[in-house]
């Protein structure tokens, strides 16, 4: 028989063991239940039918609705340059003179010898009325001086093209001659651009070409926004009005060119941006891009059925407006999706509690992109 003392010692580690393993299982189900409790409920809603304004954009070139290059049109020395690089210079005002001596020169001596057949006609004139030579010596007379006459006005249009004017008010690119250059004919002196419309062309495949054709809203779908490159819209609304005859075989587009009115001069020739046309689709099917999931570049939502399982299904997605989905097939409005706590949720699994929201409340402020 053991001592009392010891008898009393393991009895004592007996008791003790006990509450610990009881101590120990209701902490184990305290952590469970507190695990649930944080663990947050599903919240479905249904996919949305509505009009839906659909905006697709296309890279674009932007161009001045005139833009020409100013060239000598005779030979010389430039003699003077009366711009700056990069100013507006108005309509008909002087840009560039060509020295002018020789064809000064040329305009003295042709009017000379204009002045010459003049005199000549004049006294032919006077002797075929007093029968002293003939109607020939007359008509050959007139003729002579007739030729003078255009050869003064070329030498006159040499002179005019020694001052280049500009054509239109418009801004000025680079200088590429300077003051005492030797000027050959054709040489470019500089461009000029007209930037107070700007064209913009841009390239629409043919599918969605033959869309914008049989658009129900023809006016509306001609209104457009120029997206520029630091990514702020352009202030002013353009409008598609033109169309090119042809389609591009190796590109299978056809190019558009909107046009955009220019006030403030901001837009310039040669920059680029994307334009924005926006599409009415129709009784859209909209699915929150936070509702699906991609697998293998195809995309998926979970539908809990009337079972309570929750289902893999696959949509197709046929267009995307900023944080939602057009969807086209794989589930309708009747169809309850699981809008929150996806990451919790495996196909075939039950659904178990759930909170469920109108698509109305479930759609107010959607931020969130696929995941």
């Amino acid at each position: 028989m053991e001592p009392l003392h010891l008898a009393s010692r393991k009895s004592l580690i007996y008791v003790g063991l006990a509450a610990s393993i009881l101590f120990s299982g209701c902490h184990h189900k305290e952590a469970e239940h507190k695990e649930e409790e944080k663990q947050p409920k599903l919240v479905l809603t249904n996919p949305l039918k509505k009009d839906t304004l659909v905006t697709r954009e296309y890279v674009c070139q932007i161009r001045s609705c005139r833009n020409i290059e100013l060239r000598a049109v005779e030979r010389g020395y430039l003699q003077s340059v009366f711009v700056k690089e990069g100013q507006v210079v108005k309509e008909n005002e002087p840009m560039f003179k060509i020295l002018p001596l020789v064809y000064q020169a040329e305009l003295t001596s042709a009017e000379a010898e204009a002045q010459v057949a003049k005199v000549e006609y004049e006294n032919t004139k006077r002797l075929t009325e007093s029968k002293v030579v003939s109607d020939k010596e007359l008509a050959i007379s007139q003729a002579k001086w007739e030729q003078k006459k255009a050869v003064v006005n070329l030498a006159q249009a040499h002179l005019g093209f020694t001052n280049i004017n500009a054509p239109f008010t418009g801004l000025m690119d680079r200088l590429y001659l300077r003051n005492g250059s030797l000027v050959d004919e054709g040489d470019l002196l500089t461009t000029l651009s007209d930037n107070s419309e700007m064209w913009v062309y841009f390239n629409v495949p043919e599918a969605e070409y033959l869309d914008y054709m049989s658009e129900e809203q023809p006016e509306e779908r001609k209104k457009v926004e120029l997206l520029m490159a630091n990514g702020k819209i352009f202030n002013q609304p353009g409008r598609v009005n033109v169309i090119e005859a042809e389609f591009n075989n190796q590109t299978g587009t056809i190019p558009f060119r909107a046009d955009f009115p220019n006030p403030d001069r901001l837009l310039r020739h040669g920059e680029t941006g994307n334009i924005r046309m926006k599409k009415l689709v129709k009784d859209a099917l909209l699915v929150p891009q936070k509702c699906t999931f991609e697998i293998l570049d195809h995309h998926y939502v979970y539908v809990v059925g009337k079972d309570n399982i929750i289902k893999q299904e696959r949509i197709h997605v046929v267009e995307e407006v900023e944080d939602l989905f057009i969807v086209s097939s794989g589930v309708t409005t009747e169809d309850k999706i699981i809008f929150e706590g996806m990451r919790q949720a495996r196909d075939g699994d039950k659904a178990g509690e759930y909170t469920f929201e109108k698509p109305e409340e479930a759609f107010k402020e959607l931020k969130i992109k696929a995941e």
